[in-house]
């Protein structure tokens, strides 16, 4: 039967919600409301042996019963670990992070998990959050399609790149993504075209890209009250099916 599985991401913004609280639980209800295989999240903090609202990726991992939780710092901020993070319920077999930091700029990567999806096939996930400078985008988006990262020979699998794209404009990551991946029309699936910030949409940052063969089966903005408190950005949700001779493979 062909696998089919829910991949999510999301900017927490250190689970700074719009009311200017700190509430790592409440991010945590937000992702279990997802039901989604993994969860790719952006701006976490890792403090370890900290209170809730500074050790964040531990605490909202232990609040989601069977996600394993792979951390991938970027800098460090108040003394501990900042960047991005991927939960998953898949088996992972290989997690590594990637600098794509652009000459002094704030330091930026790309988390990348490989997971086992239903059925044995492997599935490579990158959680990718880029840089506020037009110049460091153009950068980034190189450096990620290069031979060392999303282009890789050790990659046998299909591959699947969300995140905090920051583009406030379509750019040069937005049309070197698009010529490499298949990419989620919004209008198609929530008949809007931004999703940023979750109160009032104004721009699109958050993206999926993922190759052609992996068949997109729906598409959602989670917009909840709870969601749309939680954080300024809001979840997105796809559902992936591989196709039956592939899984069979």
């Amino acid at each position: 039967m062909p696998a089919s599985f829910r991949v999510a991401t999301y900017n927490i913004h250190k689970c700074r919600g719009l009311d200017r609280r700190v509430l790592p639980d409440r991010i945590a209800g937000v992702l279990r409301e997802l039901d989604a295989d993994v969860i790719a999240l952006q701006e976490v903090l890792s403090i370890e042996g900290g209170a809730p609202e500074d050790d964040q990726a531990s605490f909202i991992a232990s609040k989601l019963s069977g996600y394993s939780c792979h951390f991938g710092e970027n800098r460090r901020l108040r003394g501990g670990a900042y960047g991005n993070v991927i939960l998953s319920r898949l088996p992972a077999t290989s997690v590594r992070n990637y600098d794509i930091t652009w000459r002094g700029r704030e330091a930026r990567g790309c988390l990348r998990a490989d997971v086992i999806v239903p059925g044995g096939e492997a599935l490579h996930i990158f959680n990718v959050h880029l840089g506020t400078a037009f110049i460091e985008r153009r950068h980034q988006a190189r450096r990620l399609l290069s031979l060392d990262v999303l282009r890789s020979d050790d990659i046998t699998g299909p591959r699947i790149v969300v995140g905090d794209f920051n583009e406030w404009t379509a750019g040069l990551a937005s049309r070197l993504m698009s010529r490499e991946f298949e990419t989620v029309d919004l209008s198609r699936h929530i008949r809007r075209s931004r999703t940023y910030p979750g109160i009032l949409p104004l721009l699109h940052l958050d993206h999926f890209y993922f190759d052609g063969h992996l068949l997109l089966e729906a598409f959602s903005l989670h917009r909840t009250r709870r969601s749309l408190i939680a954080s300024d950005h809001l979840p997105m949700v796809a559902q992936f099916r591989l196709p039956a001779a592939e899984s069979a493979a």
